[in-house]
């Protein structure tokens, strides 16, 4: 009896705090992906690290004793100065040294990855005035970005989503949610073809140094908005057409982030997905002063029901109250 009390506390405790049970799961299973991310990384990733700190030191170790007349201490401060500069996308290598990182076309591909927050991280402000002036941009264009962004998205999903499901839902009578399921997925394979897989192709012919996987990589990154920056086209030594190169990535970045938030635009929108978010929300309340007029309204509906039968009963009864006679010569009128 007592257990059987016991389940039922525990199931009906669950029922009523379905959500918050919903989201603590959701939490834990975010966590457990984050550690499930590390531990992938950090079991493909550490060896070859291990590796590349061998190579290292091996040829540091091969140039010193080639060069007797120099200390290792003057080597690594030469190489913290050129590792200094090459954080900030300055090449001391001969081959690297004719290409600008502050020109216009070089400049215009920065702005665009900080306003998207792309963020590649190849090239830095060096003055501090350019470091200031790179906080003021950011801070007003980035909303402003997220703003036209927005506005394009949501004009683009009038033509691109809503329109077609409407037409092919009242003419072809078919299911909106199974015409929605359909279109969402056409739409996330033109995507992936048009800008992932056709520019993966253009980038690994034009880049001399990068395979297909490595430029479906640099697309997906800049694309996803990580933009870890391993990866960076047009700064090959003597590109051909830099300038208009530059120009082309900054459009395809643009253009590429608009599809991708469509795409996520239409997907979000699926009944699916709206009630498998709905799991992991709270649900809404209604405001107090809401409850309040409510309340207010229900009780002077109920008093005023109240009173309405309270007066049909006082009227029904002033006509019931009427004596009923027996014979005709009951009444003292006939009398």
């Amino acid at each position: 009896m007592l257990q059987s009390l016991a389940s039922n506390s525990c199931v009906r405790l669950i029922q009523t705090h379905k959500s918050t049970w919903y989201f603590v799961s959701l939490v834990v299973g975010y966590l457990l992906y984050l550690i499930f991310g590390a531990v992938v990384f950090s079991s493909v990733e550490l060896p070859y690290e291990d590796l590349l700190r061998q190579d290292l030191r091996t040829i540091k170790k091969q140039f010193l004793q080639e060069n007797d007349c120099l200390s290792e201490e003057r080597l690594e401060q030469f190489l913290r100065k050129a590792l200094e500069a090459s954080n900030y996308g300055v090449s001391i290598l001969n081959n690297a040294s004719a290409n600008w990182n502050w020109d216009f076309t070089s400049a215009l591909f920065f702005a665009s990855t900080v306003l998207s927050t792309t963020g590649y991280g190849h090239t830095a402000p060096l003055s501090d005035g350019g470091k200031a002036f790179c906080i003021i941009y950011s801070v007003i264009g980035i909303p402003f970005t997220l703003l036209f962004l927005t506005a394009v998205v949501q004009r683009i999903m009038v033509f691109s989503t809503r329109r077609p499901i409407t037409y092919i839902h009242t003419h072809w009578g078919l299911s909106k949610p199974l015409v929605a399921i359909v279109h969402a997925t056409v739409l996330a394979t033109l995507a992936v073809s048009c800008f992932f897989l056709i520019p993966a192709a253009i980038f690994s012919a034009l880049e001399e140094n990068w395979n297909f996987l490595e430029s479906f990589y640099f697309c997906f990154i800049s694309l996803s908005t990580i933009g870890l920056g391993d990866y960076v086209p047009g700064e090959a030594a003597n590109q051909k057409f830099r300038e208009l190169y530059k120009v082309g990535i900054t459009v395809y970045l643009i253009l590429g982030l608009i599809v991708m938030l469509v795409v996520l635009e239409t997907f979000c929108e699926l009944q699916q997905l709206k009630q498998l978010r709905k799991m992991f929300y709270l649900k809404k309340e209604k405001p107090v002063d809401r409850l309040a007029i409510l309340e207010h309204d229900q009780l002077s509906f109920t008093t005023v029901s109240n009173g309405g039968t309270t007066q049909s009963q006082d009227k029904s009864q002033t006509f019931v109250c009427v004596p009923t006679l027996a014979s005709p010569n009951d009444d003292p009128m006939i009398q």
